[in-house]
């Protein structure tokens, strides 16, 4: 995709503060000199068996790319693949799951495009409003800054483990409530605060996204792999060698751009949930170390994972 993009043209326009070259969370087009847009679209397929339940994780995820760049949603377009011989009363809920969840967050949902399709899809484009300064960029991270994440990752592992069959009780529940939980808090809290740079982790897992961070800002971030949190079962199953396919297209993309010293010893099942894609994940936040600790005090489930360092020979390091 990266060789794709790169062929793709573009014009110079002022007011587009964020476009697609730094592979940013959502697009930012400023309107006048204290308002700007924030525009993002994101869909997919089933990941849980109710339908009520995944339109609304459908919609928490693609809320959370207005909430990573500091933004308040506004309003929302539905997109919509369905068999058209489908059950109909499971559509029914997958609409209003994504409608409840739209209403929680305070984002009118305006109309939106269906098709008919075998494979079901469902998502959300969704518009935010930001001041056209205090935006937060994934290309904004600063050596010396502290890494902080938001939610515990795993749901790729743990969605997989359910669609195999060996899901054992309470897990699946547990990523559930993770994947409905809005970023709008963390985004709210995280607002108090200097916080120089910000991207929420899901398809590319917490490497792919950092990566996208650490080269939109030309440094190198380094993360401690036992610092970082897991979801109740992901470590077990990964160990059994339950891995999504997006884990492993994950890792041959971007392990290339992954520095660990010869010494460091990281247990594979680790590793391999920090490629894991996450569907509606947490906010990966870059901000001054003083900042770090208060935010994390002041956000339950919030913790430190790492800090911002100048450039290195790769642009991610594990410790």
């Amino acid at each position: 995709m990266d060789r794709v993009l790169a062929t793709v043209p573009r014009w110079a326009d002022e007011n587009v503060l964020v476009g697609f070259d730094t592979a940013d969370d959502a697009g930012v087009y400023k309107l006048t000199p204290d308002l700007a847009l924030v525009q993002t679209v994101d869909f997919f397929t089933p990941i849980v068996d109710d339908p009520f339940t995944f339109g609304a994780i459908a919609a928490a995820n693609a809320l959370s790319d207005v909430y990573a760049m500091g933004g308040r949603p506004i309003s929302s377009l539905s997109i919509l693949a369905y068999p058209a011989k489908g059950d109909f009363s499971d559509l029914e809920q997958i609409l209003k799951g994504g409608a409840e969840k739209m209403r929680e967050a305070g984002c009118s949902i305006l109309g939106g495009h269906s098709i008919a399709d075998d494979e079901i899809k469902f998502g959300y484009a969704v518009t935010g409003l930001v001041h056209p300064s205090r935006f937060k960029p994934n290309a904004g991270a600063r050596a010396g800054d502290a890494l902080v994440f938001t939610k515990r990752l795993g749901t790729g592992v743990v969605s997989t483990a359910l669609k195999r069959g060996i899901i054992c009780e309470g897990h699946m529940e547990a990523s559930i409530q993770s994947m409905l939980t809005l970023n709008r808090r963390a985004c709210e809290e995280m607002l108090r605060f200097d916080v120089h740079g910000c991207t929420d982790v899901t398809g590319f897992g917490l490497i792919g996204h950092a990566r996208e961070m650490a080269l939109a800002s030309n440094v190198t971030l380094e993360i401690a792999v036992d610092a970082v949190r897991f979801l109740p079962g992901a470590l077990q199953y990964a160990h059994q060698g339950v891995m999504p396919g997006g884990l492993k297209n994950n890792r041959d993309f971007a392990s290339g751009d992954v520095e660990m010293p010869e010494a460091f010893l990281v247990s594979r099942e680790k590793e391999d949930l920090l490629y894991d894609p996450q569907t509606s994940g947490g906010l990966l936040i870059a901000l001054p170390e003083t900042d770090a600790v208060s935010l994390v005090a002041s956000l339950g489930g919030a913790y430190p994972i790492g800090r911002v360092l100048p450039r290195q020979e790769k642009p991610i390091r594990l410790i």
